[in-house]
């Protein structure tokens, strides 16, 4: 049975407009666009584009003189209230023991190929830029900008990137704590593991939790 859902949210704010979330959860919030400046645990951070905060307690985000386009991930027990309309949400189940809250980027060229793999922890991967074609257990699912999907980590998947212009998603998995600092990605078969591998990655937040 499901111990958690992780959840994912696309938060448009507008000029200087701010919210509270008073939940103590883990949660990250990854700046797209726009400028966002937090406050918690008696600390102040500003961030720009490209950039991601975490923290498992009360927080206030408030965008800036532009507004704000903010992805915000929350790791909560199942069945919790959602703080807004996710933009998806997934149960997972978590075993006894350590686990960490990873943000990371990928950026592929045109082209590229993630080749069939696996991952140690599910996750949540959000499209920023380009186009990417998911193969899941024989299905495929085409994924566009601004739209999200869940991968369950331990089964195979192959992503193709876009062949016409360079493609980015930024994600939130939930790793054993083990992992911090380590690649959590397992290549499925043994002609792909010498291939090169043209995606780079741009770790956010890589911090154990108490989920």
């Amino acid at each position: 049975m499901p111990t958690h859902l992780l959840r994912a949210y696309r938060d448009l704010m507008a000029p200087e407009a701010s919210c509270t979330l008073a939940n103590a959860r883990p949660r990250i919030a990854y700046v797209r666009s726009g400028a966002l400046t937090v406050r918690a645990a008696g600390q102040v951070a500003t961030l720009a584009p490209n950039s991601a905060w975490h923290g498992a307690g009360s927080v206030l985000l408030r965008a800036g003189k532009g507004g704000a386009e903010v992805l915000r991930f929350e790791l909560v027990p199942h069945g919790a209230a959602a703080a807004g309309e996710p933009l998806l949400e997934s149960p997972v189940t978590l075993a006894d023991g350590a686990w960490l809250m990873r943000c990371d980027r990928v950026d592929f060229p045109p082209g590229g190929i993630a080749y069939t793999h696996t991952h140690r922890g599910p996750g949540i991967r959000i499209l920023l830029e380009g186009a990417i074609a998911v193969r899941v257990a024989g299905a495929e699912h085409r994924v566009q900008p601004g739209e999200a999907w869940f991968e369950a980590g331990p089964d195979p998947v192959l992503a193709l990137a876009s062949e016409a212009a360079p493609t980015a998603f930024v994600r939130v998995m939930i790793l054993p704590a083990d992992l911090r600092g380590a690649s959590s990605i397992r290549y499925v078969l043994p002609e792909d593991q010498d291939k090169p591998k043209r995606q780079s990655y741009q770790v956010f937040v890589d911090e154990p939790i108490a989920p």
